[in-house]
């Protein structure tokens, strides 16, 4: 069975949206595009070495693939040799140009069609960008790892990473660094259901009481 595998920049106040360069995503006037540049060190590259060492296929949103698309077969180096040569899934529903070779559309039941990919034998899912996808994917427990790089910046506006909210569930935190900028690298994997507890006493006060009888009449 493939796992899918979410690796995303974000801002502290998770923002997602075109890290890699002013040009990359503008939708919806976004102007803060690249700012992620300035932060990247060596700890960062090795991390990224790392969780991109075993066979994966990627699995990207429309506007994701095609930024890719228009950059990757272009591209003279490592990444570029391996996402032309690997399998390209894209998650579409407007029409859209499969022209980089070993792309595969995904268009129709999209929930079902990933869950089919995900029993399919064959390398891991690697999602990149792809905020809309990322939606549907966590809304329907679909993620088996979710690595995060949070930068010390905050934007505001923009695409995010929980933007549509996300279903309720734990995260067991497995690897987590901290480059030399301050970005906070740090992987997760499910795990199971929301556990809940409480630091009241057994007794709550009588203004206890009343605050909770007046709470839950608002």
């Amino acid at each position: 069975m493939r796992k899918i595998i979410i690796a995303t920049y974000l801002t502290m106040d998770g923002v997602l949206q075109a890290p890699g360069g002013p040009e990359e995503d503008p939708s919806n006037g976004f102007k803060w595009g690249g700012w992620s540049f300035y932060y990247w060190d060596d700890l960062m590259n090795n991390f990224l070495d790392k969780i991109m060492s075993s066979p994966f296929d990627l699995l990207l949103g429309r506007r994701t693939y095609e930024i890719f698309a228009a950059h990757w077969p272009y591209q003279n180096n490592a990444i570029g040799d391996t996402f032309n040569r690997i399998n390209k899934y894209v998650v579409a529903t407007t029409p859209i140009d499969l022209s980089w070779k070993n792309s595969n559309l995904i268009s129709k039941d999209v929930v079902n069609e990933l869950k089919k990919l995900k029993k399919q034998d064959g390398p891991d899912l690697f999602v990149w960008g792809s905020s809309r996808l990322i939606q549907t994917l966590l809304s329907n427990r679909l993620v088996d790892v979710l690595h995060t790089w949070v930068y010390p910046i905050t934007i505001g506006k923009g695409k995010k990473l929980f933007a549509e909210g996300t279903q309720p569930q734990q995260w067991k935190l497995t690897e987590s660094v901290l480059s030399t900028t301050g970005v906070v690298i740090a992987s997760y994997v499910p795990d199971g259901e929301v556990k809940f507890g409480s630091f009241v006493p057994d007794e709550p006060s009588e203004a206890e009481l009343a605050r909770r009888k007046k709470w839950s009449r608002e």
